[in-house]
C-alpha cells in the first residue's frame, strides 16, 4: 500500500469510528432513559438496564455503520481538502478512479465488519437482552396475536399461547386436518417442552378426535407430539426479520415454503442482510464530490450536517422500499438493492457533475 493510502485510510478509519462511538453512546442514552419506564418492575434492577443496553449495542453498530461510514468519510475528506492535501494528490496526477479505488479497498474493512456484526454477533446478542428483560420482569416472550402464537406445520396449525423465555410451551392446541382439509382432532394441552431433534412432550393432554359423525375425547397425562416446529423456528416468529441472521431467515424461509406460506417479507430481509454491507463502499464513494466542492461549500460543518441528511434519507428510503416490496410483491432483491444502487447514481451523478466545473 502506497504512502498516500495508508494516510487517506488512517484518517478514514479514526474519523469513522469517532463518529460511530458518538452515535453509539447517543442511542444507548436514550435506550437507557427509555428503559427507566421498566425499572422496578419484578427483579428488574439498574444493573439488568445497563446489560439490556449493552447487550442492544450491536444492533446499532449494524444499523449505523454505514451512515457513521458516510459521516466519517466526509469529515476526513473535507479536512483533507481544507489542508490542500486533495488538491495537491490531484494536481501530482491522481485521477478520481484513483482515489475511488483507494476508498473501495478501505470501506472493504467497514463491508467486513458490518456484515460479522450485523449476522454474528447483533442477532445472537439481542436474543440474549429480550430474554434478560423477560425473566428479570418475570415476563413472558411476547404474541403475535390476542390468542398467542399461529404457526402452521404440513396439514396442522399450531396454536401457543404462551413461549417462555427458556422455549417451553404453555397452552398448545393442535389442529389436524386430513388430505381433504376436513378437521380431525383437536388436541389441547397445558404445558409443553421440547425434545430433540424433532419431538415434543405434551402435558395434561385432551383429544378430540373427530370421526364420521361423533366426536371422541380421549385424556392422557403426557403425550408425544412429532413436529418439525422446534425453539428456533419460534423464537423466529417473535424476532423482527431484520434482526434475524442470513441462516436463520434461509432456515425459516424453506419452513414457509414447505407450508406454502407467503415468504416476501423474510426474502426482502435475507436479501437486505446480504447488500447492506455493501452500502459503506456507496456511501464513501458519496462523500467524495464534498471534497472536490470544498473552495464552493463552506464550513466543514455544512458538509458533516449534508452527510446527516443525507444518512437519514438513506435509512428511511431503505425501510420505505422494504414496505414497498413487501405490499407490491416486488422481486426481494429488487426492494433490497434499490437504495444502495439510487445512492450510487447520485454518487456518481454529482462526481460528474464536480469534474465538469
Amino acid at each position: 500500500m502506497k504512502v498516500y493510502q495508508r494516510h487517506l485510510a488512517r484518517e478514514i478509519y479514526a474519523a469513522v469510528t469517532l463518529v460511530l462511538v458518538a452515535f453509539l453512546m447517543l442511542f444507548a442514552f436514550f435506550d437507557f432513559i427509555n428503559e427507566l419506564q421498566s425499572l422496578g418492575k419484578g427483579n428488574y434492577q439498574l444493573r439488568f438496564m445497563a446489560l439490556f443496553v449493552l447487550l442492544t449495542l450491536p444492533g446499532h453498530v449494524y444499523e449505523l455503520a454505514p451512515i457513521a461510514v458516510l459521516i466519517g468519510t466526509l469529515y476526513a475528506l473535507t479536512v483533507l481538502a481544507r489542508h490542500s492535501e486533495i488538491t495537491v494528490l490531484r494536481a501530482s496526477g491522481l485521477s478520481t478512479a484513483a482515489i475511488l479505488s483507494t476508498l473501495a479497498r478501505t470501506g472493504l474493512a467497514f463491508v467486513l465488519l458490518t456484515f460479522i456484526v450485523g449476522d454474528f454477533v447483533a442477532p445472537p446478542a439481542e436474543r440474549a437482552a429480550k430474554q434478560l428483560r423477560l425473566e428479570a420482569m418475570s415476563q413472558v416472550v411476547g404474541q403475535e396475536f390476542r390468542s398467542g402464537l399461529w404457526v402452521k406445520d404440513g396439514s396442522s396449525f399450531i396454536n401457543v399461547r404462551t413461549v417462555l423465555p427458556d422455549s417451553r410451551l404453555e397452552g398448545v392446541r393442535i389442529y389436524e386436518f386430513d388430505r381433504d382439509h376436513a378437521l380431525r382432532s383437536i388436541s389441547e394441552a397445558k404445558r409443553g417442552e421440547y425434545l430433540p431433534p424433532n419431538q415434543w412432550r405434551l402435558q395434561e393432554v385432551a383429544q378430540t378426535l373427530f370421526e364420521k359423525n361423533r366426536a371422541r375425547v380421549e385424556r392422557l397425562p403426557e403425550a408425544v407430539w412429532q413436529s418439525a416446529i422446534n425453539p428456533e423456528i419460534l423464537g423466529v416468529l417473535l424476532v423482527m426479520p431484520e434482526r434475524m441472521s442470513v441462516a436463520s431467515l434461509y432456515r425459516y424461509i424453506r419452513h414457509l415454503r414447505d407450508n406454502q406460506v407467503n415468504t416476501q417479507r423474510y426474502e426482502i430481509a435475507m436479501w437486505k442482510k446480504l447488500v447492506y454491507p455493501l452500502a459503506a463502499l456507496v456511501m464513501m464513494a458519496l462523500a467524495l464530490p464534498f471534497a472536490y466542492l470544498q473552495d464552493r461549500m463552506g464550513a466543514v460543518s455544512a458538509k458533516v450536517f449534508a452527510g446527516i441528511m443525507l444518512g437519514i434519507g438513506f435509512h428511511m428510503l431503505n425501510g420505505l422500499f422494504s414496505n414497498l416490496g413487501a405490499i407490491n410483491s416486488w422481486p426481494p432483491f429488487f426492494s433490497a438493492l434499490t437504495p444502495s444502487v439510487l445512492f450510487l447514481l447520485a454518487a456518481a451523478g454529482m462526481l460528474w457533475w464536480v469534474e465538469r466545473r
